[in-house]
């Protein structure tokens, strides 16, 4: 509610009534004026405005008093007013003595900080904080409620003051964030995101930036909270890339953490993309920090998926900058460079032929045999697969011994990285000679395993190796001495086990239906029943796999009579 002029507020808080008092006299100053009168009528409406702030925080909680950053606001609004109010008695004459220019200036400066503390005084009244305690009493409260009490506190200071207060508030943020995921979900429910982007936006302070950048970092990396990042859109995307630019060094690596969540959705790709984001990155993997190659190469991986923005990469050389980094980078660096390269030749097999023959199988071999991890093996697993979909490539890659590799992982603790191998060995399969060495060094056995794991796409991944390796009938034998080889593929038909392609399951079990005892196996296993609603829905191979099955039973009747 708007004060009239002529009623002064009386507050019981002493900075209060001394603010309200310089105001007062302003007001009545103000029509005395005889120079610059129509800015001098323009204070005059923002001193309306600051009255009737002033009274909102008359009647605030008497715990506002015990508040830092009220307390400070004040202060700072006492200082201005009293300036105004010298600056308006120097304007009571027609030539101020300080001459008209600096006068002029002068008053635009009160001006511009009365729009500021106009501005403060708003968020700190809608942000609520003045009606919480400075301190929250853990007997009082629960330990939620403090952090989100602190959270708004933390937001509301970022919004106001000085650039040496804001600095000092990043400081005490990035420590409440730091300490617990959970402080993040509670400071990102508060409004915190909106708040650091804008401060990215508009501070011009090196310092504040690189500060902003690492909370936003952070917040990036708790999953629940990147949607809160991405709707931020093109605003928060800009700012990260001037920072991967021309930032600090730890700059440049917080906003590729962003950036790394940032990156998953088309339109932040080509945004990245057409931004000249690519160029950035790959300076990164080539003259960075050991740390800030990894975080470069991952971005880069997450936009190669991408094939609307290839141009952007091969404009750039990416695949020479990439493979020098695979060789020479941490091996996390390696990994991601690795990883990007696979992404970036999976749908052109020029750049496969491109790859093979600049090192890069030498490469993932070496990376294969020093990995720190079995996890970091999915990486060049998938290398290998993807190559191996070119012909001429897939020659070169069993030549330099990668099946015994490839089938070692088969059994190993990480899904992803069996998936990878298995689907590798389908495509590695590419002709007798291969499916018969897959054979011999155990591969089958190991596939089997894998169509009774738990993840459906794991055994489909086993179930279409194995048809591609039962075209050989070495292979066939082996199949055939598998305890649970015909059980196992049996249960994958079951119409029940869904998102699982029924088509190589129906595969491999028509190429062993030839074999008495494992039509009866089939059979025993039930799976007539499965291929019969297989039949009806259509699935190729299914009809006729189960009239094999039947002619089967009547040629066991014909037997035995």
């Amino acid at each position: 509610m708007k004060v009239p002029e002529n009623d002064p507020i009386e507050p019981t808080n002493p900075i209060i009534h001394s603010n309200s008092q310089l105001l007062q006299s302003l007001l009545d100053s103000i029509p005395h004026t005889q120079s610059f009168k129509g800015k001098w009528s323009l204070i005059r409406t923002k001193l309306s405005t600051l009255q009737s702030h002033l009274s909102d925080l008359s009647t605030a909680s008497i715990n506002a008093s015990n508040n830092p950053l009220y307390n400070d606001l004040l202060l700072s609004l006492s200082t201005t007013l009293s300036d105004a109010l010298s600056l308006s008695s120097l304007c009571h004459s027609a030539n101020p003595p300080d001459g008209k220019l600096k006068t002029q200036n002068n008053i635009d400066s009160v001006s511009a900080k009365l729009d500021n503390h106009v501005r403060d005084l708003e968020i700190l009244i809608k942000s609520g904080v003045l009606h919480e305690n400075g301190t929250v009493s853990s007997t009082t409260t629960s330990k939620r409620e403090s952090i989100r009490a602190e959270s708004r506190n933390l937001i509301t200071r970022l919004q106001i003051g000085t650039t040496e207060s804001k600095n000092s508030v990043l400081d005490s943020l990035l420590g409440l964030l730091q300490e617990d995921d959970k402080n993040v979900l509670i400071a990102v429910a508060q409004g915190i995101v909106p708040v650091l982007v804008r401060l990215l936006d508009s501070s011009s302070s090196p310092e504040i930036k690189e500060k902003t950048v690492t909370a936003i970092a952070k917040i990036s990396t708790v999953d629940s909270s990147k949607h809160v990042l991405i709707a931020e859109g093109l605003g928060l995307l800009n700012n990260l890339l001037r920072v991967l630019e021309s930032g600090s060094v730890l700059g440049k690596e917080n906003s590729c953490v962003a950036l790394q969540a940032l990156g998953h959705t088309k339109e932040n790709a080509r945004a990245i993309g057409s931004r000249g984001g690519i160029s950035s990155l790959l300076e990164i993997c080539q003259t960075g920090t050991p740390n800030s190659q990894a975080m470069a190469a991952s971005v880069l991986k997450n936009l190669a998926i991408f094939p609307e923005i290839k141009e952007n990469f091969m404009e750039e050389n990416a695949i020479m900058i990439l493979l020098r980094l695979s060789t020479s980078g941490t091996a996390l660096a390696q990994e991601n460079a690795i990883s990007c390269l696979c992404n970036l030749i999976s749908r052109d097999n020029n750049m496969k032929l491109l790859v093979a023959r600049e090192g890069g199988i030498e490469s993932t071999k070496n990376f294969w045999d020093s990995a720190p991890s079995v996890q970091s093996l999915e990486a060049p697993v998938l290398m290998l697969r993807t190559l191996a979909t070119c012909p001429s490539v897939a020659e070169v890659i069993v030549d330099n011994e990668f099946l015994p590799r490839i089938v070692g992982v088969l059994n190993c603790g990480v899904l992803g990285v069996r998936i990878a191998a298995a689907k590798a060995i389908y495509d590695l399969g590419y002709s007798t000679k291969t499916r018969k060495e897959l054979g011999e060094i155990g591969c089958i056995s190991l596939l089997v395993r894998m169509t009774e794991g738990k993840a459906v796409e794991e055994r489909e991944a086993a179930a279409r190796a194995l048809t591609n390796l039962m075209v050989y009938a070495g292979n066939r034998k082996i199949f055939r001495k598998e305890e649970r080889g015909i059980v196992s593929a049996v249960q994958l038909l079951d119409p029940l086990v869904q998102n699982l392609d029924k088509r190589y399951p129906v595969s491999l079990l028509a190429s062993l239906v030839y074999s008495k005892k494992c039509r009866k196996q089939m059979v025993d296993s039930g799976a007539c029943v499965h291929l019969q609603k297989l039949a009806e829905m259509e699935i190729e191979g299914a009809k006729k796999l189960l009239d094999c099955l039947g002619r089967g039973k009547l040629w066991g009747v014909f037997t035995r009579h």
